[in-house]
């Protein structure tokens, strides 16, 4: 293996682990007995994706706890998916809540920090040295998304002095909390608008509603519509896969279930795969327009994201058109809080499925024009401000995900550089 520089070295892991530099460990093989109410959360492969996430983690009871030894998550560990879906990572920061690793799960435990940096590991490990090393290690088992401890201890690192490693460690960091703080941003703009819209069409605190009258549950004024009067809503379709050229290098936005549920969040910019003009042509596909509301119909109920371009979806999909009546902000609020009557209409022998049949024969509720012109002027700069911050965190993650391969194999050139390090650092 050729090294970038003097300075840069190859690190065998079963030395740094051999000197107790370095530790790696899988989890705790808990049986279901020991979950309760109350614990530390069991962190599986789910529970790790853009950082932390276990709200629908199960908990490990105080009980046995104490029996689990290394396996409970320390401050700097690196956190690796390595059963189910591979090569998910995640860095333990001092403020993410104490969980317990399960066996979906391995940690890589930095020791002696003079040999290597916690931080430099993480984004090494997320780098094209480790995902071929692991790709070599995966090919070599029965499991196709899987790569054992052993295999992981015989791994090499090529890396920098230390100095070093943390000049590359922090330029990364700051793209890092870049993208986390315009996340909190998003996260709170969101909030605020769903509130608005609860404040007032679903608690009916709407401006002057002091001197409106209900009646039978409806504010004076007020209508049910149908959704097929409302506004205009359609279908998709799939281009046949068996025409290639129906695929090969198209630019339609097509979208699939799958797009809307793993997003990062409500504004949809491009789709995973894209169809050609032929393609969406010849098939039952429909085009709408830009900021559409695209609703999950089939398997996975009541998803939701918004276009940004003109685009189609597959049959998996009930896309709304909003209108003067029904505005995006509106109309995006409705659908996503009606989520769980959508699931109750929705049947199906094989999966279930909201068909367009029974979803135009659902009300909608259609306060006065000027009342949702009011909301749509105190909605809109929110959705702007939420569209705009996605935007921005697009383009940093395509820059760092362009710097990080690159700095963590030595093509570009830290040493001479005088870094100020972030404040996560």
């Amino acid at each position: 293996m050729k090294l970038p520089a003097k300075i840069w070295r190859q690190l065998r892991v079963s030395d740094l682990i051999g000197n107790d530099s370095l530790e790696i460990g899988d989890g705790y093989r808990a049986k279901n007995s020991e979950m309760g109410s109350v614990g530390l959360p069991f962190a599986r492969a789910g529970n790790i994706n853009n950082g932390f996430n276990f709200e629908d983690a199960d908990l490990l009871r105080e009980k046995s706890v104490g029996q689990v030894g290394n396996k409970i998550s320390q401050p700097d560990d690196s956190v690796i998916t390595t059963k189910g879906t591979f090569g998910r990572v995640a860095y333990v920061r001092t403020n993410t809540p104490r969980f317990v690793y399960s066996p979906q799960l391995c940690y890589w435990r930095v020791k002696n920090s003079s040999v290597i940096h916690p931080r430099f590991l993480y984004y090494w490990l997320q780098g094209p040295d480790f995902l071929s090393q692991a790709h070599q290690v995966k090919s070599s088992t029965d499991m196709a998304d899987y790569a054992n401890l052993t295999d992981q201890r015989r791994m090499l690192i090529v890396a920098p002095d230390v100095d070093c490693q943390k000049k590359i460690a922090a330029i990364l960091t700051a793209y890092d909390e870049l993208i986390e703080n315009n996340q909190r941003r998003i996260a709170l703009l969101e909030k605020m608008a769903e509130e608005i819209y609860r404040e007032w069409f679903v608690r009916l605190r709407f401006p002057g509603h002091d001197k409106v009258k209900i009646i039978k549950g409806v504010p004076e004024g007020w209508k049910l519509v149908k959704l097929e009067k409302a506004f205009e809503f359609t279908g998709g379709g799939t281009p046949t896969k068996e025409v290639s050229r129906y695929w090969d290098g198209g630019d339609v936005n097509w979208f699939t279930p799958s797009d809307i549920t793993g997003a990062n969040g409500i504004f949809l910019e491009r789709s995973g795969g894209q169809c050609t003009e032929e393609g969406f042509n010849n098939s039952s596909a429909k085009m709408f327009p830009a900021y559409s509301v695209m609703l999950t119909s089939r398997a996975t109920i009541g998803a939701v994201g918004i276009n940004l371009t003109p685009a189609c979806t597959n049959q998996g999909f009930i896309t709304c058109i909003p209108n003067a009546q029904y505005p995006l902000p509106y109309l995006y609020h409705w659908i996503k809080l009606a989520k769980p009557y959508f699931e109750l209409l929705s049947g199906g022998a094989t999966f279930a499925e909201l068909t367009k049949g029974t979803f135009k024969k659902i009300e909608i509720l259609t306060p006065p024009e000027k009342l949702v012109e009011k909301f749509d002027e105190l909605e809109s700069p929110i959705f702007k401000a939420i569209e705009m911050y996605q935007r921005q965190n697009t383009r940093l993650v395509a820059t760092c995900d362009a710097l990080l391969p690159r700095l963590i194999s030595g093509k570009l050139s830290v040493e001479n550089l005088n870094i100020q390090f972030p404040p996560g650092m």
